[in-house]
């Protein structure tokens, strides 16, 4: 097989590489002029454009998922005492708002075919002092709503959304987001668009769309007040400084502007990576993604599952040898340093497995064909010398 090289003696095909649209610098001049801190105009432009474009009842900017996340465990009022079901294979972000209000954190298998949570397992773990399920639709490949509906409207407890990597994804043609009683996204560099950091909070319950911009504004009515709702305002709950400045909302403004221009690329990348790979992958090799009918993707990852382990790490090692950088995922949050010891011993295989053998590999708008060629000629090379 013949693998066609790159030229330059500098080529290092990276990861991840934040993509600019060109307007981003221009955005965060006028921002400086109009206004510096949080929830002006471009913060009110990018909550227009999620409500309009996705319907999601109200929105507010976070500086980071973690944040918004943070401000839905404080929203369902989560106490010392509460158990929270959450998928185990996901960023430590997705438990740590819980854990922060004194939850115990029972953790969920993922799915046999996917690294999505395990939607089969979790009545088995409800009970009465379950309080919510927080699901996470990894590569933006949706989880399956119509099943988990029924759950959290059986046992009435709040559905959470991590949708940290699903912008513009969607369940049977409904935006992912639109479906948890609050749903949580993000724009961190790594993420399809960015702000460098940053993160919203969708709120699609009518009973917590009052205290949700309480909670976003310190605990205040500040933004009552603004609206000259109120001829003053106070401190009357809970809360932080969630809002970003409005440099971070004026270069999210500029990506949303070009996001489906991103997502038709990114896309593009994606079906590459799996027509290439895909006549190759089989039980003996590596797996593929597989997308379930009622879902769509986003092109947020493109991941390819190794046998094991140690298939996995040595692919990772014979990849950076060509300067192709690849990587691993997460490590399983119940076997982590910090939350072992309080895991209930069960065995989440599933989890384990992607956490020991998913691999993901470079995806960002400015890869070439080539470059795409290179990086599936190197895998298939790898399990050509390794058979």
């Amino acid at each position: 097989m013949e693998l066609l090289l790159p030229n330059s003696l500098f080529f290092m095909l990276y990861f991840n590489k934040p993509y600019l649209t060109g307007n981003e610098i221009k955005y965060i001049q006028e921002a400086i002029i109009k206004q510096t801190s949080g929830n002006g105009f471009f913060t009110n432009k990018c909550h227009q454009y999620f409500q309009e474009k996705y319907g999601f009842k109200k929105v507010l900017l976070t500086t980071s998922c973690t944040d918004a996340l943070e401000m839905a465990a404080i929203l369902i009022n989560i106490h010392p005492g509460d158990e929270v079901i959450i998928p185990s294979y996901t960023y430590v972000s997705t438990a740590n708002p819980f854990v922060l209000r004194g939850a115990k954190i029972v953790f969920a298998d993922s799915s046999p075919n996917h690294p999505n949570i395990d939607v089969d397992s979790i009545e088995l773990l409800i009970s009465p002092r379950t309080k919510a399920l927080v699901i996470v639709h990894y590569a933006g490949m949706a989880c399956n709503m119509d099943k988990l509906n029924k759950i959290v409207e059986k046992y009435n407890i709040f559905l959470i959304e991590d949708a940290a990597q699903a912008i513009n994804s969607y369940y049977k043609n409904r935006p992912l987001g639109t479906f948890g009683n609050l749903s949580c996204f993000s724009f961190h560099e790594t993420k399809n668009i960015t702000s460098g950091e940053g993160g919203l909070l969708v709120i699609n319950d009518e009973k917590l769309l009052k205290r949700a911009e309480i909670i976003w504004d310190k605990g205040t009515t500040r933004a009552s007040f603004l609206r000259g709702e109120i001829d003053k305002y106070t401190w009357v709950d809970v809360g932080s400084s969630y809002s970003p400045s409005e440099m971070i909302a004026a270069f999210l403004l500029a990506q949303l502007e070009s996001l489906m221009d991103i997502q038709k690329r990114r896309n593009y990348l994606w079906e590459k990576y799996y027509c290439n790979l895909q006549s190759y992958s089989n039980n003996d090799s590596f797996g593929l993604p597989q997308i379930p009918k009622y879902a769509t993707h986003n092109a947020h990852i493109f991941y390819i599952t190794c046998k094991n382990a140690s298939t996995r790490n040595n692919l990772i090692h014979f990849l950076k040898e060509k300067n192709i950088q690849a990587s691993f995922h997460y490590l399983s949050l119940h076997k982590s340093k910090f939350y072992s010891e309080r895991h209930d011993c069960r065995i989440l295989v599933n989890a384990d497995f992607y956490t020991n053998c998913l691999l993901r590999l470079p995806l960002y708008i400015e890869l070439t064909d080539q470059e795409i060629n290179f990086v599936t000629d190197s895998i298939i090379e790898y399990y050509s010398l390794s058979n």
